[in-house]
This record gives structure tokens, sequence and C-alpha cells, in this order.
């Protein structure tokens, strides 16, 4: 085999490859604000008292962003699950996981004792419960890393974007 034929053969497989993770990447996140979002929409006064709960912004404010929050969450996800503006989809994405991270570590910072809200009600932890901020951290750096990989590489299989590009997801150099 000649070194032509070797390096040839490297590139080959990324190509291949790329779509498909940017595929389960965007599943994969659709899926997470498809929970994030339809475990909140049901009690919103809820989730405005999860996000009260950092203590960041007066009750009122906190209760509207609280309430708009599982909407933003399930729009994310359908443009996610279809395809369509992915690129923008995983840059409000990894806004709002950069906010939820920052909320999340301040908490912690500041000694609070609160469940983050992210997948339901949220707000003050019982007695005698310790709250869970390193994993819940690095769970949505993991997330991030999701919506990083859409922002680099947004055009995917079975997606919105590529039928309306009209041009194989391989040949993409996005």
């Amino acid at each position: 085999m000649s070194v032509t034929a070797t390096r040839d053969a490297r590139p080959v497989r990324w190509p291949v490859l790329r779509p498909w993770l940017g595929l389960a990447c965007r599943l994969g996140l659709a899926l997470v604000w498809f929970l994030a979002g339809g475990s909140k929409v049901g009690d919103l006064a809820a989730s405005g008292r999860a996000v009260h709960a950092y203590q960041v912004m007066p009750y009122d404010v906190a209760t509207v962003v609280g309430a708009a929050l599982p909407f933003v969450e399930l729009a994310l996800g359908v443009l996610l699950l279809v395809g369509l503006a992915t690129r923008l989809a995983a840059g409000v994405s990894a806004a709002l996981l950069l906010v939820f991270v920052a909320g999340i570590a301040s908490a912690w910072a500041r000694g609070l004792a609160i469940d983050c809200g992210c997948f339901g009600e949220g707000g003050q932890l019982a007695a005698g419960q310790s709250p869970t901020y390193g994993p819940e951290i690095l769970r949505d750096l993991g997330f991030l890393a999701l919506a990083g990989f859409l922002l680099i590489w947004p055009r995917t299989p079975a997606s919105v974007d590529g039928w309306l590009a009209g041009a194989p997801v391989e040949d993409d150099d996005e």
C-alpha cells in the first residue's frame, strides 16, 4: 500500500462519520429540550419558583422567565428534531446551557441548597437534602458539547436544513 493510499483512506472516515455523529447530537439535544420543557410546561408557576430560587432576579421577573423557559426549550426541541435552523438552535442552546452552568455554579458558590429545576419543579431542597451541583454542571457541559458540535457542523442527515440546501451532507464543509 502506498503512502498516498494510506493518506487518502484516513480523511474518508470523518466525512462519512461526521453527519451521523451530528444526527446523534441533534436528536440527543432535541430529546434533552423536550424532557426539560415537557417536565415544566404543566406547572409554569413551579418553573417560575425554581428560577427565583437562584436569587439572581426579582420574583416578578423570575416568574416570567420561568413561565417562558419551557416554551423556549420545547421550540428548540422541535427545531432540532426536524433539523431546521440547526445552527441557530444550537447557538441558542449553547447560550442557555452556559447561563444554566453559570446559575448552578453561582448557587453553589453562594451556598444555596436548591434543586436546579432543569427537569422538574426545582426550588429549595428539603432539610437534610444535599444539592448535586457538580454532576448537574458536568451534565450541562456534556449537553453544551452536543450544541458545540452542531454549531460547527449543523447539517445532518434527515434534516430540513439538508433538504433545503439540496446537497448531500457529506459534501458539506461548514
